[in-house]
């Protein structure tokens, strides 16, 4: 999954940022609500973690335009106000739910999940396709019958391949879903991670197929 993490302390920015990134989620972060909505036009998002208190406004702000513009990406805000009345103009602005500081990182994962699930409509997270069978929370992935292990990257890609069988990913959507804005990517880097993956499906009756000039797309056999 790709989030924005929009968060001036740096101390708990960076402790957010490397814990979601053990998960591998890419996540790219702004402490600016100017850079925030810079991102937000430009980035596809699973989920934006949205602080309130930030340097040149109001989290809320940035919320309100961002419904305004008509985005459903969900949003968590992380906020250090308790009251009631707080929470609900938070909800009423269009939050998805929010997580008081101080919050336990456990937590904020947990809430990560659960608005995630919302948004596909289902309690669930285990996808099977044919004889592949998948869970992105877990991290597992059996093929044909047996586990296999992926890397963070190849779960991701798996995840936006298995949640749209048959759809056309070109080389850049996959390079903005898959990589942060700050991170140096090569030229051949998508091949190398949809060759990886392409292994670990060879024994199942799915396929990423090329569409030479265009993308790719995971295939039935």
């Amino acid at each position: 999954m790709k989030f924005l993490l929009v968060e001036d302390n740096i101390e708990l920015a960076q402790a957010v940022l490397a814990r979601l990134r053990l998960d591998g989620h890419v996540i790219d972060h702004a402490e600016k609500i100017e850079d925030a909505m810079a991102y937000a036009q430009v980035g596809d998002y699973d989920l934006i973690l949205l602080d309130i208190m930030l340097p040149d406004g109001d989290g809320r702000d940035f919320l309100q335009q961002h419904r305004q513009s008509q985005k459903d990406t969900p949003v968590i805000v992380l906020t250090a106000r308790s009251q009631v009345s707080d929470r609900i103009t938070l909800l009423d602005l269009g939050a998805d739910d929010y997580v008081t500081k101080p919050f336990d990182h456990a937590e904020l994962e947990a809430r990560c999940r659960a608005v995630l699930r919302r948004r596909a409509g289902s309690a669930q997270t285990v996808t099977q396709l044919r004889d592949v069978i998948f869970d992105p929370v877990r991290g597992s992935l059996s093929v044909a019958g047996q586990s296999v292990k992926l890397r963070n990257r190849e779960l991701r890609l798996l995840e936006l391949f298995i949640n749209a069988p048959g759809q056309l990913f070109s080389k850049q959507k996959l390079v903005d879903r898959l990589f942060s804005y700050d991170e140096d990517v090569s030229d051949n880097a998508i091949e190398v991670y949809v060759g990886r993956l392409r292994k670990h499906l060879e024994p199942s009756q799915l396929r990423i197929k090329t569409s030479r000039g265009l993308g790719y797309s995971l295939e039935h056999v």
